[in-house]
């Protein structure tokens, strides 16, 4: 499949009749600046803030990447960034955003933004961990150029579920089975983090096309930083607030009908690789696949 098989005018019809369907995505994101929620972490000489900290770049050379993570710790909650991609010939080039705790047996909620040559499209890749244990990728085209401007990537956990969304579009939904013996990340904090990387050794076509340096520097370019979460010190096991919040509210705990055909859309239309109807891997079908509707 490329991006070019479903026409970008489809695409904008579809996601207008969408909108005249009722459909409850998470509250909206408040822009602040960088300094609000976060902090650099590696290679502080790779970033650069712009007007005033309301924009943040990340710049990838042949010597380094660069990074930054959140101030806090959060149990559950709603984080969203607007984020540009590096734009032109970027395989081997990895941008993150994702969650992670950090102890040996950690949870993560990962997107991946996985580059590629000129002309051909990037990868969003998600991931989630729960106990230290991974292996739930998904891979997905977009339906536009992540590079030519900003679109908003987010997350939303609670005790019910967890839900990607790509413009407020949900891409994906992992849901609490632990009914069914499958862990869901529940009592440990997890900070906030972004990276901008070389990761040629895997990223495009399993390694084999290797980062042309002559493209560098590679840029990513992040506006937004929104974080509603309950912050936590990394010791704690519940949120004081638990079922006091929004988003632990019935509205939340699933996706309504709207959402649900937005999702299988994104199936249809754009998934290039789900780990659960992959047979080779997992000759098993994974616990929590039905629930989440990915098959």
């Amino acid at each position: 499949m490329t991006v070019s098989s479903t026409p970008w005018a489809l695409v904008a019809l579809f996601l207008m009749a969408s909108s005249n369907v009722m459909a409850i995505p998470p509250r909206k994101a408040i822009d602040v600046p960088f300094g609000r929620n976060y902090v650099p972490t590696w290679a502080f000489d790779h970033q650069k803030q712009l007007n005033g900290g309301s924009e943040l770049q990340l710049i990838l050379d042949k010597y380094t990447g660069t990074g930054f993570q959140s101030k806090g710790s959060y149990l559950f909650g709603h984080f969203s960034m607007h984020i540009k991609l590096p734009a032109g010939d970027t395989a081997g080039v990895v941008t993150a955003f994702y969650l992670s705790s950090t102890n040996n047996e950690h949870d993560e909620i990962d997107f991946e933004f996985l580059g590629n040559r000129t002309g051909q499209p990037v990868i969003l890749q998600t991931n989630v961990f729960t106990g230290g244990k991974g292996n739930r990728e998904q891979r997905i085209y977009l339906w536009f150029d992540p590079s030519k401007a900003y679109h908003t990537y987010s997350v939303l956990w609670n005790l019910y579920q967890i839900v990607f969304f790509v413009d407020n579009i949900p891409i994906r939904v992992f849901k609490n089975a632990k009914d069914l013996g499958v862990r869901f990340p529940f009592n440990q904090p997890m900070k906030l983090y972004s990276s901008l990387w070389n990761a040629d050794d895997w990223a495009t076509r399993g390694g084999l096309e290797k980062t042309n340096w002559a493209n560098a520097p590679f840029i990513a370019s992040y506006r937004g930083f929104h974080i509603d979460g309950c912050q936590a010190s990394v010791e704690a096991k519940y949120c004081a607030t638990q079922g006091r919040m929004w988003w632990d509210q019935n509205e939340f705990r699933d996706l309504d009908a709207e959402q649900y055909r937005r999702l299988k859309w994104v199936r249809m239309k754009w998934t290039i690789y789900n780990y659960c109807t992959d047979r080779t891997r997992f000759p098993v079908m994974p616990a929590e696949c039905k629930r989440d509707r990915d098959v």
